[in-house]
């Protein structure tokens, strides 16, 4: 039987013996973040801090901290919502397994949700300051809310089919908001609480939004759940809850989830916006501080006996990283009907997600060619590129499904090397220069501003990779280090960055003709710690692709432009290094630290799950 309620999910993980009780006092003030974190690394329980400083609610972390134990919290329903799915895809499916298809027939009834005039959140009223206070990192603008689930209606189409639920930020002190009256929220236009927000303000009407924060995990994961069109995501929460979706509604405000454990109801500000940020966010630096829209609070609600989820992000993977696994493995059998001619897509976790997407597609443009070539694939690059939150992708690598049917995207490492050995610089390479990126990136020209590559390979492998450092490269002497990262790639450090000079000081290789050694390596990353870059594949992930903006940071050795067309003979190279007007990184507190060394000391609360 499914739970109804985050109380009773604790419970059952408990009973499930997944859950860690915490009852010495923690401080939500960066200490139960970074116990959060590295329980994460771990691979350790999910946390329920009993006794938090400074206020009177529990907290519990890392409830989606592993597979494991995300798909136990929704054990009773994964599998109706995978065959709901296949449906969707295929509804001759239903013909060929009816008794599964009947097995699913009550999850599509518990899609709907259901409206009810009263409920356990509306029983307490309390103020902004009386709820938990998590900050995640020492630079953090104030406490942030990192699980929230935000409720929105269209005010052209008001009700609860028309509605949105996202998880967007949520800063709830610091700054200029003015306490328990002004909170801020971060989001952008195209996402769809933005639609609804342009929508108010074109009819000149209120636009009301509700914060909720707990209740069933499902409602969470449906908050982060890229779903199709008009598809609601309470009805996705309700097939995942395991039940329908309780609401509270009237004529005068946006509905209020009645199981809920806090929620937060207010108006977003018509006429301005406020400064929000900075936040340690998910690419493993801060976002910084940049005006975004304000909700003026109207009231705070929790019910009896309420505990407030959590999570913290930072450097990838992180607790998220879950959420893109458990996503990819309900919807991603339907991208096939919803991009054509795409097998698979990957948003890198580990590269931030939306720096790096990785993709396969089909090549069937001229299937009686000699020699097959990218045609096809582009195509499919643009339709990615069309789609939602694809479009913030800024690294696109597109492969043709037609060369290896066992391809998986998944399986970083060999993807990279199947590319490498199939794209050719002179022609497989294409930009688009000056466009928007992800808000959170910086290593772009501007906020929300910067350039994208895809890069498509098809055909049969045309280059061999380099597979070890062999005889003698012969750098130029400013490079102080070379370090093999992968068969075909190669990391240098030792170079300056010079933010004067066209070619930002990495001339010396520029400089090196098409038949210098360095050439037998594909791609060349100049870094400022090629040991590091190399030490692991996340690390070449993270450093590549989170400090690069293709169009200013991507040279090669023999570069040309041919009809506006941007190629090199030679090894292509991407400057990694961290540049002047990139965001700081992530880093923890000493003190901190310590002070968690010491909870996973001998008869601490934490020994035995991290050292």
């Amino acid at each position: 039987m499914a739970n109804r309620s985050l109380a009773a999910c604790l419970n059952d993980l408990k009973r499930g013996q997944h859950l860690l009780e915490i009852d010495v006092p923690i401080d939500p003030h960066l200490q139960m973040a970074e116990i959060q974190r590295r329980v994460y690394q771990a691979q350790g329980p999910a946390l329920l801090f009993k006794n938090v400083t400074g206020c009177r609610f529990p907290m519990v972390g890392n409830l989606f901290g592993t597979m494991d134990r995300t798909r136990y919290l929704f054990r009773h329903t994964l599998e109706n919502v995978r065959q709901l799915v296949a449906l969707k895809i295929d509804p001759n499916a239903g013909f060929k397994a009816p008794l599964k298809s009947l097995k699913a027939l009550p999850t599509a009834i518990r899609m709907l949700p259901r409206k009810v005039r009263r409920g356990p959140i509306l029983k307490h009223q309390i103020q902004i300051e009386d709820l938990p206070q998590l900050v995640s990192w020492p630079k953090d603008g104030g406490a942030f809310v990192t699980l929230p689930q935000v409720y929105s209606e269209d005010v052209a189409k008001p009700g609860l089919m028309g509605s949105n639920l996202g998880m967007y930020r949520v800063q709830l002190s610091g700054n200029e908001y003015e306490p328990n009256r002004q909170i801020g929220l971060h989001y952008q236009i195209h996402r769809s609480i933005g639609v609804h927000h342009s929508h108010a303000l074109a009819e000149g009407k209120p636009f009301r939004v509700n914060i909720f924060v707990g209740g069933h995990p499902a409602m969470t994961l449906a908050a982060v759940m890229p779903l199709p069109e008009g598809m609601s995501e309470l009805m996705f929460g309700g097939a995942l809850a395991g039940h329908r979706i309780p609401m509270i509604t009237s004529p005068n405000r946006a509905g209020i989830y009645a199981e809920a454990d806090f929620c937060i109801v207010g108006t977003i500000d018509p006429e301005r916006q406020l400064p929000e940020g900075p936040f340690g966010d998910h690419l493993g630096y801060y976002s910084l501080q940049h005006e975004f829209p304000v909700l003026n609070v109207e009231a705070v609600y929790h019910r009896p006996g309420a505990i407030w989820p959590f999570t913290v992000v930072g450097r990838p993977p992180q607790e998220d990283t879950a959420f893109g696994e458990i996503i990819h493995e309900i919807t991603g059998p339907i991208i096939p009907t919803v991009i054509a001619g795409v097998h698979e897509i990957h948003a890198v976790d580990a590269a931030g997600v939306h720096p790096l997407l990785l993709a396969i597609g089909s090549e069937r443009y001229v299937p009686y060619a000699k020699e097959r070539r990218p045609q096809e694939l582009l195509t499919c690059a643009n339709a990615i590129l069309g789609q939602g939150q694809l479009s913030l992708a800024k690294y696109l690598i597109i492969a043709a499904h037609e060369d290896d049917p066992s391809l998986n995207c998944h399986d970083i490492s060999k993807f990279l090397q199947h590319v490498l050995q199939r794209a050719d610089w002179t022609r497989d390479l294409h930009f688009q220069t000056r466009t928007t990126i992800d808000t959170l990136d910086y290593s772009g020209s501007g906020f929300n501003e910067g350039s994208k590559l895809v890069i498509a390979a098809a055909g049969a492998p045309k280059f061999e990779l380099q597979a070890e450092l062999t005889g003698a490269l012969n750098l130029p002497h400013e490079i102080l280090s070379a370090q093999l990262v992968m068969p075909g790639v190669l990391a240098v450090s030792g170079l300056d960055y010079q933010s004067d000079q066209e070619s930002r000081g990495i001339q010396p290789l520029l400089d090196l003709p098409v038949t210098h050694p360095v050439n037998k390596f594909r791609l060349v990353i100049v870094v400022d710690d090629a040991e590091f870059a190399a030490a692991t594949l996340n690390n070449f992930l993270w450093t590549t692709f989170t400090r690069s903006n293709p169009a200013a940071d991507i040279f090669g050795i023999g570069a040309f432009t041919d009809q506006k067309h941007w190629g090199c003979e030679g090894a292509l190279i991407i400057d990694a290094r961290v540049k002047p007007h990139h965001a700081p990184p992530l880093i923890e507190d000493p003190e901190v630290t310590r002070s968690v060394d010491a909870l996973a000391a001998k008869r601490g609360p934490l020994h035995g799950i991290i050292s």
